[in-house]
């Protein structure tokens, strides 16, 4: 099929039609990936050419999910960017412990937004379980596109190469030896809520006192980035805070976020 798999007129087709669905916006520059998964789900479903395969999922909303699972990038670690989660462990949670102690409510309340395949989800679950204090709770809702990563989520059994990056402490605590791999143990998986959201749509939730949205909204463009940014900023409470990939920015952008650059990384803290 070579690089002309897709005409020119067919290739704005599917880039709009997947930018109207998730946000997702594919450039001239990363065509040849749209073109190698969209070659992929037909050679799956059997359909025979692009044009027939853009009218199926136009008509099916399940391929239209398959088709989003398949073109997002799901490359995740636990403890990913270390400089993050010494922020976390340093800076943001004495914080919110301190805020939380203060106005009385001991519930910390987590979005992993973009959580893939669960290791960031269950890193923050981890950390949350060995800093906070007796009688406080952390409720954690982690979220994807990928219908395929929330079901290795959900099931929590990981290689023991994936665990690369787990401090020794937390391998004994929360895992447990299984197969060839490690499973996270029940008092860890029960503190997280794995559901299914599309970043373009709210997702209902508010009062957050912490978003994680790493290396999504690089996905998006300009308008998108800024109404996804503007949903976080409605979700979450007056004293919260906002964790996006290292390469994202929200310079330019018209938000309330306020940038911190801490000890460790730079984050944004939303304090009104």
């Amino acid at each position: 099929m070579g690089t002309s798999f897709l005409n020119d007129q067919e290739f704005d087709q599917y880039r709009e039609l997947i930018y109207n669905e998730s946000g997702i916006h594919f450039s001239a520059s990363n065509r040849s990936i749209l073109e190698s998964r969209l070659k992929e789900r037909l050679r799956l479903t059997k359909v025979e050419t692009p044009a027939l395969y853009l009218k199926r999922i136009r008509e099916n909303g399940d391929e239209m999910k398959v088709l989003l699972d398949s073109v997002t990038t799901n490359l995740t670690r636990f403890f990913r960017n270390t400089a993050h989660f010494q922020t976390l462990e340093y800076y943001v949670i004495p914080d919110l412990i301190r805020h939380k102690q203060d106005s009385g409510n001991k519930t910390l309340r987590i979005w992993s937004a973009g959580c893939s395949t669960g290791e960031e989800p269950y890193s923050l679950a981890m950390v949350c379980k060995d800093l906070l204090p007796a009688g406080f709770t952390v409720e954690i809702v982690a979220s994807d596109l990928s219908l395929k990563s929330l079901m290795t989520a959900k099931e929590g059994l990981y290689p023991e190469p994936r665990l690369n990056g787990v401090p020794d402490k937390y391998v004994k605590r929360f895992f447990s030896p299984e197969g060839d791999g490690f499973r996270v143990n029940e008092e860890i998986k029960r503190l997280i809520k794995f559901d299914y959201h599309n970043l373009k749509f709210d997702s209902g939730q508010r009062n957050l006192d912490l978003v994680f949205c790493r290396n999504v909204i690089i996905y998006f463009d300009e308008p998108a980035q800024e109404a996804v940014i503007q949903k976080f900023w409605q979700a979450m409470n007056g004293h919260s805070y906002l964790f996006i990939g290292h390469s994202e920015s929200l310079f330019g952008m018209k938000t309330g976020f306020e940038f911190l650059k801490t000890d460790w990384a730079c984050i944004y803290r939303k304090f009104t």
